[in-house]
């Protein structure tokens, strides 16, 4: 047997989404009020996540906000040369308000305007569900460049992210903005098919999780909108039956796993001991749980 097609169509719905405008719109006015401790620096709200992205499904209703202070950034100048490195630390200083201080006034930015519903977490300030306002979780970042040349302010190269620290006091760092574009451009390429299988999967995923074949938070969003992203445009083809096949069969019988990549094109996708990468092993749990749950549907 394999799940139908009709059950496939479900699953590619985008779920709803007024709800989730709503709580977007709210949260960025509470952010970018002009009486909070950051008001006239260089911040920037905006979403990712799977509804940035519209890969939502009706089982995810959280909203990823970004709050980002642009007047300071961290950096990996791990591709420049010695002279290089010399050049980028005597143009740039330390910044004297920096990712602890703007996370501090942006917890209480938020108390302020949510009260008991605001809960710190390891690495989202979480803000609770209440009325017709979606549960969101924001992420208070400051920049992030990874630098390829740098011979002065007017003669450099770099990729711009995003990053933040855990409670443990790791950084993060990660480009949403990247990732929903080059996201986009692939469904595009893929005539509008690429995010409509994204749903799927992740229906199937919270499908596998419900019937206890893989464990809650084994298959992230994030990693699933990656893995779908690096399969060939050509195998986005017939109905969504026919499209799930190829996409699978390419996965597990043609693609070179240990060279894929996340969607941002700035991380390889599987990796061990990663903050920004997804195990192997859960990939391969994944995947086997799939199959199995595909051959056995309606038996």
């Amino acid at each position: 047997m394999s799940i139908s097609e009709a059950q496939l169509e479900t699953w590619s719905h985008q779920g709803a989404i007024r709800g989730s405008s709503l709580t977007y719109q709210a949260i960025k006015s509470t952010l970018e009020n002009a009486d909070s401790p950051y008001a006239g620096k260089n911040i920037e709200v905006f979403l990712q996540g799977s509804y940035g992205n519209a890969t939502n499904i009706y089982a995810e209703s959280d909203v990823d906000v970004v709050i980002l202070l642009k007047d300071c950034f961290q950096q990996d100048l791990k591709a420049l040369s010695e002279e290089q490195k010399t050049a980028w630390r005597a143009a740039y200083h330390d910044a004297v308000y920096a990712h602890r201080d703007f996370k501090k006034d942006v917890v209480s930015v938020l108390r302020d305007a949510y009260g008991g519903d605001v809960t710190v977490g390891d690495k989202a300030i979480a803000i609770a569900a209440r009325g017709v306002r979606r549960k969101a979780d924001v992420i208070a970042a400051i920049g992030y460049r990874r630098y390829y040349r740098f011979n002065g302010l007017r003669d450099q190269s770099y990729d711009e992210g995003i990053c933040f620290y855990d409670a443990a006091g790791t950084r993060i760092a990660n480009y949403p903005k990247q990732h929903a574009e080059n996201l986009t451009a692939q469904h595009q390429a893929t005539q509008q098919r690429l995010k409509p299988m994204v749903r799927i999967w992740k229906n199937l995923r919270s499908a596998l999780v419900e019937a206890a074949a893989i464990e809650a938070g084994a298959a992230p969003s994030y990693y699933l909108e990656g893995l779908l992203y690096n399969v060939p445009v050509d195998k986005f083809v017939g109905s969504y039956g026919d499209t799930f096949v190829n996409v699978y069969n390419w996965l597990v019988t043609e693609a070179d796993k240990t060279q894929l990549v996340c969607a941002n094109r700035q991380y390889y996708l599987l990796r061990d001991n990663a903050p920004t990468c997804w195990a192997p092993a859960q990939c391969e749990a994944f995947l086997a749980a799939t199959l199995a749950y595909w051959d056995d549907w309606g038996a």
